[in-house]
């Protein structure tokens, strides 16, 4: 478990669309835009599937994936690691259902994707690129 830095935090919330990177088991990658991508704790992302096909299909064969933080209004850049647990009923997925539904009414929101932040990793070009932050 990692604690992300109020910058990171920061950064993190003003991402309108936050492009999730996963991988099935024997490698093949993928990345998709997400638009409900929010942090609930200092290390805990909530991800809302309303539209995951491969990347379901992904999480449930490898629960790593990977957040990449990167926009005009962010100073510099961050991929945040973690694993997934799939939450598709419970307190939980209802508490996120409504946050969807006050949003964006009507989205299907199937289920939840709890991220547990593993690792923080510098993503700027230059020396420091790829190095461990947290």
């Amino acid at each position: 478990m990692v604690n992300l830095t109020p910058e990171m935090k920061d950064a993190l919330s003003k991402m309108k669309i936050s492009p999730v990177a996963t991988a099935a088991l024997d490698g093949t990658p993928n990345v998709v835009p997400i638009g409900f991508c929010q942090l609930v704790s200092d290390d805990t992302i909530w991800i809302v599937d309303n539209f995951m096909n491969k990347t379901l299909a992904n999480l449930k064969e490898n629960p790593k994936l990977a957040v990449y933080v990167w926009g005009p209004e962010i100073k510099g850049c961050f991929q945040i690691k973690g694993t997934a647990e799939i939450i598709t009923s419970g307190k939980t997925f209802e508490d996120m259902k409504m946050m969807v539904n006050e949003k964006k009414p009507g989205l299907p929101a199937r289920s939840l994707i709890v991220m547990t932040i593993t690792d923080v990793f510098e993503c700027m070009p230059g020396p420091a690129a790829g190095q461990k932050l947290l």
